[in-house]
């Protein structure tokens, strides 16, 4: 079991190596009262991906801790909030070598849930920031999210999102979205092993789509097929904020596809 830290209580240590070195990850979970949007996925991910670090968590400890945070900060059913656990490797060890047999530190944190985007669509640009995946943590929601800090300083005034590139010129994903092109042939979204975090929404909405018959294909999407003729849609996924259509990007003018809306209710996936 982690050490557990409240973040009304106290914060994580100074020696935590998370706060050192990014040493860690981090799952942020839309709630409803006392149940979480896609609940297992985030768990399912945490574990998964502590597991890639080197960070031993189970998931019957991660459910213990929820269930502890929903007592601890009581809802209305109809009230949505934001749980945050942070995973850290734990505290100690002298420069980037951690000490042998550390225990991980949790942080467990509430916020209220931030204003949801227009459903018509929203405005985003291009980041000027370009975005380096490593392979060896592609997919990863870790805290080393500094490329992303820096793209998000352009996030002002109406504009949503910011939507960042590689050094191929291929789009990766958004400051905290993932992507999900229409075009004439399918739906198109940059594959799992490319992306900076690997989003449960992303997931779970791929899965569905190809359960209803619709062709998605997962490749790499050039930044000039975003905004060109063939695009019929463009989303932004966030387990937090839903599927946000696209309607301007960089100053053109994209059509709006409501076809998703039928897919995704959040009602429906709580647990």
């Amino acid at each position: 079991m982690p050490h557990v830290f409240w973040a009304d209580e106290q914060g994580l240590p100074a020696t935590d190596r998370g706060l050192a070195y990014g040493d860690g990850l981090f799952e942020t979970i839309r709630m409803q009262g006392r149940q979480g949007l896609l609940l297992s996925r985030h768990l399912a991910r945490l574990t998964r991906d502590a597991a890639r670090l080197g960070i031993p968590v189970s998931r019957r400890d991660l459910q213990s801790v929820c269930a502890r945070a929903v007592e601890r900060w009581p809802r209305s059913d109809d009230e949505g909030w934001v749980l945050k656990l942070t995973l850290t490797r734990g505290a100690g060890g002298r420069g980037y070598r951690a000490d042998p047999g550390m225990t991980p530190n949790l942080l467990v944190s509430a916020a209220p849930l931030p204003p949801m985007p227009d459903p018509a669509g929203v405005v985003a640009d291009f980041s000027r920031v370009p975005l380096t995946v490593n392979p060896l943590l592609a997919g990863i929601k870790s805290l080393n999210r500094l490329e992303q800090v820096m793209a998000a300083q352009d996030i002002q005034g109406s504009l949503f999102e910011v939507l960042m590139s590689n050094a191929r010129g291929e789009l990766v994903e958004g400051t905290r979205t993932n992507v999900l092109l229409k075009t004439s042939m399918g739906w198109v979204t940059p594959p799992a092993s490319t992306l900076a975090v690997a989003g449960v929404l992303r997931e779970w909405l791929l899965e569905r789509l190809r359960a209803r018959g619709e062709p998605v294909l997962e490749q790499p999407i050039p930044v000039a097929d975003v905004t060109g003729p063939e695009c019929q849609g463009l989303f932004l996924l966030n387990s937090v904020l839903g599927v946000v259509p696209v309607r301007t990007l960089a100053d053109h003018d994209l059509p709006v596809d409501t076809g998703l809306a039928t897919i995704f209710n959040p009602l429906e996936l709580l647990e």
